[in-house]
């Protein structure tokens, strides 16, 4: 058979090993546990409403606040947390989660739209490596990421440890998302656009005693 015949056997490699990888990575962006609905229709209320956070270039509605659980002071887990606030009085909890959940809004966002600056300073360097590789692959297969939380029903701080002043906290975030990788004729090859209710859970880490206070993920699993 003449070359204008031949197989296109290097597009179907960068598309299964891409399909691999975001596989693996389904532990870091979460993965269906069962339950999936069909997104409800958006009612837009009177009057001015702030827009949502712009994912794949629409603005999704404001969802309601995600309920925030804290442990106990008396825990264990409370009592690290205290700890943390001893070395920074900056330092709340609650305060904590408001950041942490914007966090993960932008890591799952900037993710989908291959946008590395913001996984950079938002991420480890391991967690960065791996992110940046699917990304580069998802690319070379031309391929599409399509991305969107549209409520984070809770976000509860699971365990915390102090060793020294390096801190890191783990937080479980329950949320519906949509989330499908497509070829580029626009065709789903991995993932749903089916709303899905998805349990991530996070761990952050940061040096308490240096001025930068941002959290960095380090690692990620889903429940």
């Amino acid at each position: 058979m003449g070359a204008s015949g031949s197989f296109p056997v290097d597009l179907i490699l960068f598309g299964m090993i891409a399909a691999f990888l975001v596989l693996r990575l389904r532990s870091i962006l979460g993965r269906r546990t069962g339950f999936e609905r069909q997104a409800p229709p958006y009612q837009p209320q009177p009057g001015p409403t702030p827009a949502g956070p712009v994912i794949e270039g629409q603005a999704e509605p404001p969802a309601p606040a995600a309920a925030r659980n804290i442990p106990e002071p008396a825990s264990a887990v409370g009592q690290t947390l205290a700890r943390m606030r001893s070395i920074d009085r900056n330092f709340d909890p609650s305060t904590f989660l408001d950041g942490a959940e914007k966090a993960f809004r932008m890591i799952v966002a900037a993710f989908a739209a291959g946008d590395r600056a913001t996984l950079q300073s938002l991420l480890s360097r391991d967690t960065y490596n791996a992110f940046e590789q699917a990304i580069s692959l998802r690319e070379a297969a031309a391929q599409k990421q399509v991305s969107a939380i549209h409520a984070i029903h809770s976000s509860t701080i699971e365990d915390a440890e102090l060793r020294g002043t390096e801190a890191s906290v783990t937080v479980r975030f329950v949320s519906d998302q949509t989330s499908l990788t497509q070829d580029k004729d626009g065709h789903p090859v991995v993932g749903t656009d089916a709303v899905t209710e998805i349990t991530d859970i996070w761990t952050f880490e940061r040096d308490l005693a240096m001025p930068d206070p941002v959290w960095h993920l380090v690692a990620a699993r889903s429940a």
